[in-house]
């Protein structure tokens, strides 16, 4: 999810950030209106562009508070100017996909948000007499910023509504079909209807020459693709064991090591994160950073003082989804993997992604092997 985005704000302890295509989108109008109407418009293009932000935010809001008081968290979101991407923990998504009810009133949420504020904005121009501009063309256009965003909003009611997962409509179609078969397998079939939609959207945008209808199949398909890798990494950790990736040659440093003892052993191996062992017992944890932080503030000292006792261990048979739950939530950087209260091995997020690419490639040239014997 954090792949071609940009991190913008923490809003109530949620992660907000921004996709790459609203720069797509932001050239697309720049293009186009200054073509039309000239350089004097470029500074309502940018506001046009923050019209679709805002639309998208709020919109992503409004999943994010019902989301919120049916027990369903969700930790952050990646704005598009389709809407947008939810980030949480894929077990309590799921669990909130299997349930209809729930999944519907998140998905209709946005929707309302959207529709209430399109409508909000023709009772305004219907006030002011202005009504009958709704109907000009183009529709949205930097001219016009108040037509603009009742446009935008309407726009992204009636794409929301698609049965293209991820939008909305997607969503909804996820949930009923993880009533009858796997969630996965019921997340990819979304996704395809949604890369199909994202092709018919972009064939008819080139063959009625509305460009319009190509840049909301490219977003579709931009999302889609988002979805369909976040779907393939879960497929994935969820199968592969500890013993799979850790890594089992790696240094320990003692409680009574001192600071100093330690800097020098981090600069001779490629670690950031050590255990720290006692007795051949864990006792703690401590990074790389935390060792140069401590004696730059404190001077020499000893492990002990410095090394944290607060640490989630994993067994060699649990799965890495279940470890990276435990890292993420947590906000640590290395868990330990102990057998029969032995330590074994460790997994750090420094080498987990390195390990993940380099496993995919080992059983994809396995398989090959196999096909050829």
């Amino acid at each position: 999810m954090r792949n071609w985005s940009i991190f913008t704000v923490r809003f109530g302890g949620r992660e907000v950030r921004i996709h790459l295509t609203f720069m797509v989108l932001l050239l697309f109008l720049l293009l186009v209106e200054v073509n039309r109407s000239g350089p004097r418009v470029i500074t309502r293009v940018f506001i046009v562009t923050g019209l679709v932000l805002l639309s998208a935010f709020l919109h992503e809001f409004g999943h994010v508070w019902v989301s919120t008081r049916q027990g369903s968290p969700i930790k952050g979101f990646v704005l598009l100017p389709i809407g947008g991407l939810t980030m949480g923990d894929p077990s309590a998504q799921e669990e909130s996909a299997r349930n209809l009810r729930k999944e519907i009133s998140i998905a209709l949420a946005g929707l309302l948000v959207n529709a209430c504020l399109a409508g909000v904005t023709a009772l305004a121009m219907l006030a002011m007499g202005k009504a009958q501009m709704l109907r000009l063309t183009p529709l949205v256009t930097p001219l016009n910023l108040v037509t603009s965003f009742f446009w935008i909003n309407a726009c992204l009611v009636a794409v929301n509504l698609l049965p293209a997962y991820p939008v909305d409509g997607g969503r909804i179609l996820r949930a009923v079909l993880a009533q009858r078969m796997d969630f996965r397998l019921a997340t990819r079939r979304a996704v395809s209807l949604g890369q199909i939609f994202a092709g018919l959207f972009m064939l008819a945008g080139a063959a009625l020459n509305i460009q319009g209808l190509m840049l909301i199949g490219f977003f579709i398909f931009i999302a889609a693709q988002m979805e369909e890798r976040t779907v393939m990494f879960q497929t994935v950790v969820e199968a592969v064991q500890m013993e799979d990736i850790m890594l089992t040659e790696f240094s320990i440093l003692s409680p009574a090591d001192t600071l100093e003892d330690a800097l020098n052993k981090a600069v001779h191996c490629l670690q950031d994160d050590f255990p720290v062992v006692s007795g051949g017992d864990l006792v703690g944890v401590i990074t790389r950073q935390t060792i140069v932080d401590r004696l730059r503030a404190e001077g020499n000292g000893y492990v002990q003082g410095a090394m944290s006792k607060a640490f989630e261990i994993a067994s060699r048979t649990e799965s890495l989804g279940s470890a990276f739950r435990k890292l993420t939530s947590r906000g640590l950087s290395l868990i330990p993997v102990v057998d029969q209260e032995r330590l074994v091995g460790i997994v750090t997020l420094q080498h987990l992604m390195h390990s993940m690419g380099l496993l995919n490639e080992s059983r994809r040239l396995r398989r090959r092997m196999e096909e050829q014997s």
